[in-house]
């Protein structure tokens, strides 16, 4: 979790024509004296970590769907018969495949997010028919149910909670559930209005690897570029709550109307999100 940054500078009429993806620079990191502690949690020594996510005020209300592909829901009884044309290579899907496919950026956002607090506003949502994406920095989100990993005497700014819950109300857990963070609604971009919602899919894309997760928790309104404990353990960065993560080249692919019911079901998750990412690539 991260301070949140000032009001995010004005969006450019560049941001209106497609554009090439931009790389995300390096994070500029608050200093000593902008770290915040929770009560009773004592100061540790190391580099101050940033507070991102800020307090969890629970689920962000849905809204219309725009127009786009028909809704892919995904349960534990999802199966062969559910495959959409395009899958069946037996191939996974490869991250440079993925990476080609999002070369472009259509900017659905209006304006840019910040990957940290002081650092540039140059990270804009892109979208397609079928999808959003981004590229960013990644902050581990180590919030929701407390564990040997994820707890307040691990991450200074732990929160119990997250924006989404388990099938029987319990925060999820960072620890084992590979999730993505999407910033909170705004005048910037309204996540809601292309259709990511919580058990959202996600493609995240970093070097070679491809790795699946769902939509988890709301963050900040001005930063981006955050996933769960277990989403960073899964793309091998370093999975430290307050000195982990990794500073670029992440590649964030939410598909638009898809969900996984439950939110906990990684099985589920994987087989989907392998199935979603094989039609965005072949286009279908």
């Amino acid at each position: 979790m991260r301070v949140q940054s000032l009001t995010l500078v004005a969006a450019s009429a560049a941001l209106i024509a497609p554009t090439t993806f931009p790389a995300a620079p390096p994070p500029t990191r608050p200093a000593p004296s902008a770290r915040i502690l929770l009560p009773g949690v004592p100061d540790r020594a190391g580099a101050p970590r940033a507070d991102r996510s800020g307090v969890r005020l629970g689920p962000v209300p849905r809204l219309p769907a725009r127009p786009s592909a028909p809704p892919s829901r995904v349960g534990p009884d999802a199966g062969a018969g559910a495959r959409p044309r395009g899958e069946g290579s037996g191939q996974p899907v490869r991250a440079a495949d993925l990476l080609a496919r999002v070369r472009d950026c259509q900017p659905v956002s209006r304006g840019r997010y910040r990957t940290d607090a002081g650092a540039p506003a140059d990270i804009p949502v892109c979208g397609t028919r079928d999808a959003v994406y981004w590229k960013a920095d990644l902050d581990v989100d180590c919030d929701g149910r407390p564990g040997d990993r994820c707890n307040a005497r691990t991450d200074p700014h732990f929160s119990p909670a997250t924006a989404y819950t388990e099938s029987d109300g319990r925060p999820l857990d960072a620890e084992r559930l590979p999730y993505v963070v999407v910033p909170g609604p705004s005048d910037t971009w309204d996540h809601r209005e292309d259709d990511v919602r919580g058990g959202s899919l996600a493609a995240l894309v970093h070097g070679d690897r491809v790795r699946y997760a769902v939509v988890g928790d709301v963050g900040p309104s001005e930063l981006i570029g955050e996933a769960s404990y277990a989403a960073a353990r899964s793309l091998g960065v370093p999975a430290d709550p307050e000195g982990g993560g990794v500073a670029s080249d992440v590649t964030y692919i939410v598909f638009k109307g898809s969900e996984v019911e439950p939110i906990e079901d990684t099985a589920a998750a994987e087989k989907a999100g392998e199935r979603l990412a094989r039609r965005f690539v072949d286009g279908d």
